[in-house]
């Protein structure tokens, strides 16, 4: 087995170069020459197209009945000629594919152009004899040269196809190695910038996480845990009567009898609604909730409730702890000193101060989730054509190798 070359992709075309270029520079320069010389032909043959056009106008113009029919035939087919021509594109960098495209197009308007004059020139006869001939002279000498064009295509250029495409395929790789280190840069440079971003996130929330622990608004975030767990011991308080309040309730609203004044239905619907802000906004002794109380007694011992034996009983014993063993009077000044206090911090210059402090942060916090959010987006994109760019990469040095091998017999690595 012979041994492996191993060289770099930057030295590749160099050595390809020197290795095959008495093989292919010739091969190229001699497609180059065909092409220059098929473009002088085109020249040439669009100016004799030119030439039919203005004698058959001059023809025209002079209205000859005799020439003037084949005259028109004449300078319509010139017109055709020359339209025909004008598209014909002569490639400006030769290579296998556009030399082959090349013949290919002008075969086709050739083999048209043939036809026409084929059926057309006879009708035209025996008009214009020497501008027929001409124009003839011109054509064949451009069908010959295609001729030449295309034997050069199937019989010498077609074995340096390989060659030539390899050559393409390096540049490609020079080009997607440049593309790589790119998004490479991109990349670093993205994730550099997510990193402050992160840094600065992780700041923002530090900031505010210190102004809500600090002052006032420390406070009253502690004041807010003390409610919390307030609303909890009321809710305990009162849990053995929230079914005979709903009971209650709907008894009044029925015109059932409950005996509540507007004001007392209000304060129950408060207490099913919000336990804690109906309690802590009672006045001292809790008025409202003894008269409530006092009339579910009522209900409860006229029947008009119809509560489960056992629900009934815990009731009562309920309604008795709170209007005669006071219950929840220490409950009820804790209740009421938190929502002073909370009131009290809350229109204090410090903690609107603060708040807006933390306002504005929180505005600064979602700009900047936002901008992570983006660039976290670009990144991820950066990263798929990173890798889709390193996967072509592979691609391209793995076709230069099975390319080198097949027309050197030479086993490379590119690197």
């Amino acid at each position: 087995m012979s041994e492996i070359l191993k060289i770099s992709s930057a030295n590749v075309k160099s050595w390809l170069e020197s290795e095959t270029g008495s093989i292919f520079i010739p091969v190229h320069s001699k497609a180059q020459k065909l092409l220059d010389d098929m473009r002088k032909t085109l020249e040439n043959l669009t100016d004799a197209s030119k030439m039919l056009l203005e004698n058959s106008g001059k023809e025209i113009e002079k209205r000859n009945m005799k020439t003037y029919g084949r005259a028109r035939a004449l300078n319509k087919l010139a017109r055709l000629f020359l339209d025909r021509m004008r598209q014909i594109k002569v490639p400006d960098q030769v290579s296998y594919d556009s030399f082959r495209a090349f013949v290919q197009e002008t075969q086709k308007a050739f083999l048209v152009t043939e036809v026409d004059v084929r059926n057309w020139f006879p009708r035209v006869s025996p008009f214009f004899i020497l501008d027929r001939r001409k124009f003839l002279t011109v054509f064949e000498k451009a069908k010959e040269l295609l001729k030449d064009l295309n034997n050069f295509l199937t019989k010498e250029y077609v074995k340096t196809k390989t060659l030539e495409e390899t050559f393409q395929l390096i540049d490609k790789l020079r080009t997607l190695e440049d593309q790589l280190v790119n998004l490479k840069e991109q990349k670093a440079k993205a994730e550099s910038e997510k990193a402050l971003l992160v840094m600065e996130i992780t700041e923002t929330h530090q900031k505010m996480a210190d102004l809500k622990s600090k002052g006032g608004i420390g406070q009253l975030n502690q004041i807010g845990l003390e409610i919390e767990a307030l609303s909890m011991e009321v809710k305990h308080g009162l849990q053995h009567l929230q079914k005979p309040f709903i009971k209650l309730q709907s008894l009044s609203l029925h015109g059932g009898g409950s005996g509540l004044t507007p004001e007392e239905l209000d304060k129950l619907d408060q207490y099913l609604e919000n336990p804690f802000e109906a309690f802590a906004t009672e006045e001292a002794g809790y008025p409202l909730l003894r008269q409530i109380l006092q009339k579910l007694a009522r209900s409860l011992d006229e029947g008009k409730l119809k509560l489960k034996t056992d629900k009934e009983r815990k009731a009562e014993q309920a309604i008795d702890k709170i209007l005669n063993k006071n219950s929840l009077a220490s409950l009820h000044q804790k209740c009421v000193e938190s929502i002073r206090r909370k009131r009290q911090l809350s229109t204090s210059a410090e903690v609107a101060e603060t708040k807006s402090d933390l306002s504005r942060l929180q505005e600064h916090l979602e700009k900047l989730e936002r901008r992570r959010e983006s660039i976290e987006s670009e990144k991820n994109a950066i990263e798929r054509a990173y890798s889709e760019t390193l996967e072509k990469i592979r691609n391209h040095k793995n076709q230069i190798e099975k390319n080198i091998f097949s027309f050197m017999d030479r086993r490379v690595r590119i690197e």
